[in-house]
């Protein structure tokens, strides 16, 4: 549900053009929160899906905390880029820990999950490089270098 109301909050705030920084981070806060709830009850009720997958799951995790860290380093504060890459990471880590927790875990999807995730990862880490300055709402690289070509 929180995915879902995140969805059309964003959407939302968009068309009615009442975006500003602020609800771009307290939005990525919410995602946040809402992951890790998910992840905590996957560690609850799929624990031994979790300890197969510990190494994996710790391995997938370091790209972040490593943007994490770069972000604080940069802007002192975490990105809210919000990529389009992002969003179907979100969505697909939404699809596998519904599955996992109403169904059971998937690892096609678990694996597909990983592999989009590190994928918005990179992208995010490259985005921190490309902006001297924190913005937010970034589409992906494609659209920064689409822009500038106009611009030129």
């Amino acid at each position: 549900m929180s995915y879902t109301t995140d969805a059309i909050d964003g959407y939302l705030a968009r068309k009615l053009n009442i975006t500003s920084s602020r609800g771009s981070q307290l939005d990525s806060i919410g995602d946040q929160i809402t992951f890790t709830v998910g992840l905590i009850g996957l560690f609850r009720f799929e624990t031994d899906f979790i300890t197969t997958n510990l190494v994996l799951i710790i391995i997938a995790f370091m790209p972040y905390i490593i943007q994490m860290l770069i972000a604080y380093l940069k802007y002192g504060k975490a990105t809210a880029f919000h990529t389009y890459l992002a969003k179907a990471s979100a969505v697909l880590q939404s699809v596998f820990i519904l599955w996992a927790l109403f169904i059971n875990p998937e690892y096609l999807l678990f694996y597909i999950m990983i592999g989009v995730g590190f994928l918005e990862t990179a992208e995010e880490i490259i985005l921190i490089f490309m902006h001297k300055n924190w913005v937010s709402d970034v589409k992906g690289i494609y659209w920064i270098y689409r822009n500038r070509k106009k611009q030129q």
